[in-house]
């Protein structure tokens, strides 16, 4: 629907604070590929559907490539689990495909169902710390996140450990309630190069997307 022919003064001052007032503000801005990154992740964890549809299209048409944009839904799996994430795999598997991509795109897998907890494990220490390196015993749960979060997708190529640790951000900001969570993987970001100024910029680049902070 053409929010200009059935809500004009809606779509004149949304369109101005968000790809005028926002974008432009001074030391807040984040390189293009970077945002449309982030705010396809905010609007998959706020459960945007019809928005991620009219960014998707925008994304890939400014840095994002289709396999970025996979990686990110793919990633999704972990912070919203699969009951809200598969209406983002098959818009996205659309949106690919109506622009002529063939499917499915080349695999990005680096580990097999033998090496993917060790994997896992490394990365987890890599992004929080040598005490991760004895936290997947804690329970079949921490052993879960060790292995399938971090062993099956942040290990995959076509996103580095600092963007992966950025759109878990985004997933969990956008989705609220997971203050303990979102801390934690502020501190993983800042450790893998996202300092608090990035934070900042990418939490006000998203902010028309998900609304104030309450």
């Amino acid at each position: 629907m053409d929010l200009y022919r059935t809500d004009p003064e809606f779509a004149e001052r949304f369109e101005h604070f968000v790809f005028d007032e926002v974008i432009k503000e001074e030391n807040q801005q984040l390189e293009s590929s970077i945002r449309y990154m982030a705010i396809l992740a905010t609007l998959i964890g706020c459960g945007g559907v019809e928005a991620y549809k009219e960014m998707l299209s925008q994304a890939l048409e400014n840095g994002i490539t289709p396999i970025v944009a996979k990686e990110i839904v793919y990633q999704a799996t972990d912070y919203l689990g699969y009951g809200r994430m598969l209406q983002f795999l098959n818009v996205t598997n659309k949106i690919l495909t109506e622009k002529g991509i063939e499917l499915p795109l080349d695999g990005q897998a680096t580990t097999t169902l033998e090496n993917r907890l060790e994997k896992g494990i490394e990365l987890q220490s890599e992004i929080f710390g040598e005490h991760m390196k004895e936290a997947w015993k804690a329970g079949h749960i921490n052993r879960w996140l060790a292995a399938n979060c971090f062993g099956d997708y942040y290990t995959r190529k076509g996103l580095g450990l600092s963007e992966r640790e950025l759109i878990t951000f985004c997933f969990l900001m956008a989705q609220g309630g997971y203050e303990p969570q979102l801390i934690a993987h502020a501190k993983g970001n800042m450790n893998m190069g996202n300092d608090k100024d990035f934070l900042i910029r990418v939490v006000s680049q998203c902010l028309p997307y998900i609304g104030y902070p309450p």
